[in-house]
């Protein structure tokens, strides 16, 4: 049986809770989408080290919530303004992920709820995310809740790899 979900503001002692999500949903949501090398070689370390000097940062513009089940962090989402030169005005939500063992449970709907709202309660009518190419349970999750793909794509060079993102946008009024 499955105890009550709360979304909650993150706190610098959620940074591994946060970690584990977000390597072990990269290695199932990415896996055939980028080189096994990489996804096999995510730190949780590495990525929760990451995560404690931005819960730490008193100068952030974005903020993270994060989905708590009994005490274990089962999800995250990182939003606030846009960060591309084209999206002046607009929020962006930054990354959403949940546990693997979570997906298809609520979690997801649940943070980009909470997120959506919070935007709106910033100040923006409008946000936007990027969704990898082919990443299709994504595509399909941000397209039922009305998150529409709008032409924009992107490319991100990390790690010796090139990776197309497709923008997703909504209205928030």
């Amino acid at each position: 049986m499955r105890h009550a979900l709360q979304i909650r503001a993150a706190a610098v002692d959620d940074a591994h809770g946060i970690a584990v999500v977000h390597v072990t949903s990269w290695q199932t949501a990415y896996r055939g989408l980028m080189p096994d090398d990489v996804l096999d070689g995510l730190s949780i370390e590495q990525r929760e080290e990451g995560w404690r000097r931005i819960l730490d940062d008193s100068h952030a513009t974005g903020r993270t919530i994060v989905a708590d089940r009994d005490g274990a962090i089962v999800g995250w989402a990182s939003f606030g303004p846009g960060r591309d030169a084209e999206a002046s005005g607009q929020g962006e939500l930054w990354g959403l992920y949940a546990r693997p063992d979570e997906f298809s449970t609520g979690v997801g709907h649940a943070l980009i709820s909470a997120a959506e709202t919070a935007l709106r309660q910033g100040g923006f009518t409008s946000a936007y995310l990027w969704v990898l190419d082919g990443n299709d349970r994504a595509a399909t999750f941000y397209e039922r809740l009305g998150w529409i793909e709008d032409g924009a794509v992107k490319l991100d060079e990390r790690q010796g790899m090139t990776l197309l993102e497709r923008r997703r946008t909504k209205l928030l009024v």
